[in-house]
């Protein structure tokens, strides 16, 4: 099973590596969500200034400096499920290629070709979203342009856990994401699945927007979304805030909840859409 997985692994950094306008795109594309959406759309503005406007400010960021700080960690979890999108194109492009019926009829463990391409879209999804930390972060000495505030020193355990947090979330969606490369077998209803799925994820969640807004349902709802618990613990670990109802210890435990359960369903789903006819 080990030399099917490594093998599945090289074959998807070699598609991803050979195709330099994908490999410019994770670079690309979080730094102009920064510098376009986030530099544009500074919530800041309409707070009054001066010691009350900063307080009223941390008061709805949960501890957030500013608004685009509080953004820019919400990017992280928006970049990572826009790239989870894309993890099944993949297989689809292989069933038209002819490339999905010789693998699947080969005795390769289907638990191997399932976790290999997981392994490297997983992490393809997970480093853009460090990458827009950085660029964030060095803002701050851009004349004109607001950066991202974190505490002055964050421990080893919390960067572990941003890293954590960061890594089950673009595990999980991957593998709901390439499980529907397996199923299905038409583009269209692949990204008609997809683009479905998408906004209500993004929505449901604070990434972009304070829970406190949110009419009350809404708040229940968001409470709950995987993309919310993620964002959490790098927040509370980066701001130093104690703003939020629980540690990020237990909101990992509901991350690792919700990768149990999506990873599980998509591995049966995958394996059940592997087996040959």
């Amino acid at each position: 099973m080990y030399r099917e997985f490594v093998t599945v692994l090289r074959r998807e950094y070699l598609r991803w590596v050979r195709v330099p306008i994908w490999v410019a795109s994770y670079f690309v594309v979080p730094i102009l969500y920064l510098v376009l959406f986030g530099q544009a759309f500074n919530l800041n503005n309409l707070f009054p200034t001066g010691p009350a406007g900063e307080f009223y400010v941390r008061q709805a960021l949960l501890g957030a400096p500013n608004y685009f700080s509080y953004f820019a960690v919400g990017m992280a979890a928006f970049v990572t499920l826009t790239a989870t999108l894309y993890a099944g194109t993949g297989i689809l492009f292989d069933k038209q290629l002819g490339i999905h019926q010789r693998t699947v009829a080969t005795p390769a463990p289907r638990t191997a070709l399932f976790a290999g391409s997981l392994t490297f879209r997983a992490f393809m999804a997970a480093w853009p979203a460090f990458l827009s930390l950085g660029v964030a972060v060095l803002f701050l000495r851009v004349p004109g342009l607001v950066g991202l505030s974190v505490r002055s020193s964050v421990s080893a355990l919390g960067l572990g856990e941003v890293l954590l947090a960061e890594a089950l979330l673009a595990l999980m969606f991957t593998a709901v994401f390439l499980s529907f490369g397996y199923l299905l077998d038409s583009n269209e209803a692949y990204f008609g699945i997809t683009s479905l799925l998408n906004l209500p994820i993004l929505f449901t969640s604070n990434a972009m927007f304070p829970q406190s807004t949110m009419p009350a349902w809404l708040q229940n709802v968001t409470a709950y979304n995987p993309a919310s618990l993620a964002v959490n613990v790098m927040r509370e670990n980066l701001f130093n805030t104690s703003g939020y109802p629980y540690p990020p210890g237990i909101y990992l435990l509901g991350l690792f909840a919700w990768a149990a359960a999506l990873i599980g369903i998509a591995l049966y789903l995958s394996a059940r859409a592997l087996r040959v006819p």
